[in-house]
């Protein structure tokens, strides 16, 4: 049976090597290149200012090209589950060659299954190995620019690759079995997992650990070491904090600018400061804006995940994702031995 499969997937199986080839070169310059411009930033890194000046360029430099390679990767799955998963079982059942096996001794579930173990293996394999060359290449960056919590990036580091690829594989098969038709299914099966993999990451990841709670003073420093101040909707707030000593965790949460009392700042204050602010000379990102914000007193509530709790995180994610594949793998077997004919 194991061969029969083999044979049927030996096409895909090609492509899949071919393209993983492809990546691992790009991926083993890309590291070496990376390396080279950390050992560059090492050395300039001589006192606090330098040292702002050269970890800004170092990120500028990768930034782009990792979260293109991040969203790339985060598309493996979702193409496997598409190209490999849904054709699995729909194609056989809308040609009707599932018969001339159904007909031999093989039984309904041990086809399904052995089609399963054989190409998901391969799935995993083909995602894992994607995902720890970037995880390797990407590795100094991450050092530096300590976001590995980011959306994009978390989903395209370590083991968690491998989930998502196990549970698009195994999805795609199911919705296969269920539609009978081959092109359907890609389709459902690539806008379902679209729709779930932006689904976890912003709704069930936070939910996975109760979040740590923090008050921070937005000092001038503090304003100007964030991302961005404002937003299209409008109001008082203030986005990429960082918490001191732990510039890596995961803020999950961050509530409006707030004064001494705890009510949230005026968006009429909020935009003075913004739009018009004394004119003082400050430097860093915000500058007089920064300090016509850090003179009225401000903080933010906010609610975080610690760096030391990324693994768990991992392991998580990971592991709810495994648990989904073997519950569609199931449910794929008990619905080809009832209700498939």
């Amino acid at each position: 049976m194991m061969w029969l499969s083999w044979r049927q997937f030996r096409v895909q199986a090609l492509v899949g090597a071919g393209a993983l080839a492809v990546i691992a070169v790009y991926l083993v310059y890309l590291g070496g290149d990376i390396r080279d411009a950390h050992d560059v930033y090492r050395a300039n890194c001589e006192n606090s200012a330098n040292c702002a000046q050269a970890r800004a360029q170092f990120r500028s430099a990768y930034q782009n090209t990792l979260l293109f390679m991040a969203t790339g990767l985060a598309l493996i799955p979702a193409l496997i589950g598409t190209f490999w998963g849904a054709p699995l079982v729909a194609r056989e059942l809308e040609n009707g060659t599932h018969r001339l096996v159904w007909n031999q001794s093989v039984t309904r579930p041990r086809w399904l299954l052995s089609k399963i173990l054989l190409m998901g293996a391969a799935a995993v394999l083909v995602t894992g190995a994607a995902a720890a060359l970037l995880t390797w290449a990407a590795r100094p960056f991450d050092n530096v620019v300590k976001e590995q919590f980011d959306t994009f990036v978390f989903g395209a580091r370590n083991i968690a690759p491998i989930g998502y690829a196990a549970v698009a594989f195994t999805l795609g098969t199911v919705i296969g079995l269920l539609l009978r038709r081959t092109l359907p299914a890609m389709a459902v099966t690539l806008v379902v997992f679209l729709a779930f993999q932006f689904f976890f990451p912003n709704v069930v990841r936070p939910s996975l650990m109760p979040p740590e709670k923090a008050t921070l003073q937005m000092t001038e420093q503090a304003i100007n070491q964030a991302q961005n101040l404002g937003s299209l909707g409008g109001g008082s707030v203030i986005g990429g904090v960082k918490i001191p000593g732990a510039p890596d965790a995961w803020i999950a949460e961050t509530s409006p600018l707030r004064t001494a009392d705890g009510q949230t700042l005026s968006g009429a204050k909020f935009n003075d400061c913004l739009d018009s602010p004394p004119k003082t000379g400050a430097g860093g990102t915000f500058g007089d804006t920064a300090v016509c914000l850090a003179k009225q007193n401000l903080h933010v509530d906010v609610l975080y995940q610690p760096r030391s709790r990324y693994w768990a995180f991992q392991g998580l994610e990971t592991g709810i994702y495994l648990v989904l594949s073997v519950i569609l793998t199931a449910f794929g077997l008990w619905r080809i031995r009832r209700r498939v004919s």
